[in-house]
């Protein structure tokens, strides 16, 4: 078959017949359409006019035609294009990016994309496993406190000083992003904090 201009390469648009009984003027569609010039509109072989022979409702899932088409004709709905759904997230308060640079709340969400669905999921922190954080000292003789990742506890840290394991609160505490000795470790002692998952 010739064309004139440039002949299509891909693409077919859906139809849907429906079927009128007088008094119906609402019907869902197939596909949910963005909006009411997204679909072409035929009632007995006239062509409707969006907004003014029908609308859409329900957030494009429905057609309402103004008057209820009559038993027998010939209605059908060509779509044109479906509709996208984006996901926004807090539309209108994000201002900015910033590092969250501590420990998530037990109570905070990531987002994670799942492959298997397509689509955008969240995930509470009490799923994603962090790998373990390591860090290595050296003792002075008089230092007793040692950086840890802000949000850790006590109880989240494995601690070490020339590889004999320390008691936690009886050894050593955390306080916001320190891990503090009960006594200063000596001069040249090898210290080893790991930081496990929570």
């Amino acid at each position: 078959m010739a064309y004139i201009g440039r002949q299509p390469s891909y693409g077919a648009f859906e139809k849907q017949d429906l079927t009128p009984d007088s008094s119906t003027t609402t019907f869902s569609l197939t596909y949910v359409v963005g909006s009411s010039s997204s679909i072409l509109v035929s009632v007995a072989g006239v062509v409707q006019e969006p907004e003014v022979g029908y609308t859409i409702s329900g957030g494009g899932a429905n057609i309402v035609f103004t008057e209820a088409p009559t038993t027998g004709d010939n209605v059908y709905v060509q779509f044109l294009g479906f509709a996208r759904d984006v996901a926004q997230l807090n539309s209108g308060s994000i201002t900015s990016q910033t590092e969250l640079a501590e420990r998530a709340a037990s109570g905070d969400f990531f987002l994670v994309y799942d492959s298997s669905a397509s689509s955008l999921k969240k995930i509470q922190t009490q799923y994603i496993t962090s790998p373990s954080v390591n860090r290595t000292y050296t003792g002075d003789g008089s230092t007793q406190g040692f950086t840890v990742t802000s949000g850790v506890t006590a109880a989240q840290c494995l601690v070490t000083i020339n590889g004999l394991v320390q008691t936690v609160t009886t050894d050593y505490t955390v306080s916001g992003t320190t891990l503090t000795f009960g006594t200063a470790p000596e001069a040249s002692d090898a210290i080893q904090i790991r930081e496990l998952p929570a």
